[in-house]
Parts: C-alpha cells; sequence; structure tokens
C-alpha cells in the first residue's frame, strides 16, 4: 500500500486539523515498521558503516527538500532513527505518511 504513497506529493496543510488517531492507525499499516512516537512517527534504520548511513541520510535529504517536509534526524555509525510530524497542524498529517513511503522506497530500490 505504501507504493499508491509514493505517487502522491506533499501539499501545504494550514489551518487543517492533525490526523485522528484512527486515521493515523490506519495509515500506519501502509508503511512497514513505521510507529507512533511522542506525537510524531519514526523508524530507526541499520546500515552496515558510516559511509553507507550517511549515503541514505544525503537520499532523505533530497527527497525533504523536494517534498518540502522535514524529519529529525537522530543519526549515528550505523543507524540512522527518522522522526516526522507535521508543525503547521500540530499533530501527524498525510505529509508525514507520504514522506515516510518515500524514505523506506530509498532502499527497496537501491538507492
Amino acid at each position: 500500500m505504501s507504493t499508491d504513497l509514493t505517487k502522491r506529493h506533499c501539499q501545504p496543510l494550514e489551518g487543517h486539523p492533525a490526523m485522528t488517531p484512527e486515521e493515523i492507525t490506519r495509515h500506519l499499516a501502509m508503511v512497514d515498521g513505521w510507529r507512533l512516537a511522542d506525537g510524531s512517527i519514526e523508524k530507526r534504520y541499520g546500515f552496515p558503516d558510516f559511509h553507507r548511513t550517511m549515503g541514505f541520510v544525503n537520499a532523505l535529504a533530497w527527497i525533504a527538500n523536494a517534498e518540502d517536509h522535514h524529519p529529525d534526524l537522530a543519526l549515528s555509525y550505523g543507524h540512522c532513527t527518522v522522526r516526522f510530524n507535521t508543525h503547521s497542524v500540530n499533530g501527524i498529517s498525510i505529509n508525514d505518511f507520504i514522506c515516510a513511503a518515500k524514505v523506506d522506497a530509498l532502499l527497496k530500490t537501491g538507492a
């Protein structure tokens, strides 16, 4: 199902409400390994070395800039935790799930 999300693009959401808990739960089922954490969705990605971790982060940065939707990142030698929420709705929105699916697609395509 995340494939459908990868075909979408983030939109400005000022004035829109955050997703309801039910909507969040339904969308979490569309993105493998993502979880709800402190008002955000997050996922930890593991890598065998720092070089590959940084390659992932650089590719993720390209997606974030293209979608104008930027995550919080926690970066270490062999992993990166990615956390999305939408400040303009003060919670979680469809934009978070669109970007989550696009970040997951990086690893499925060998990028």
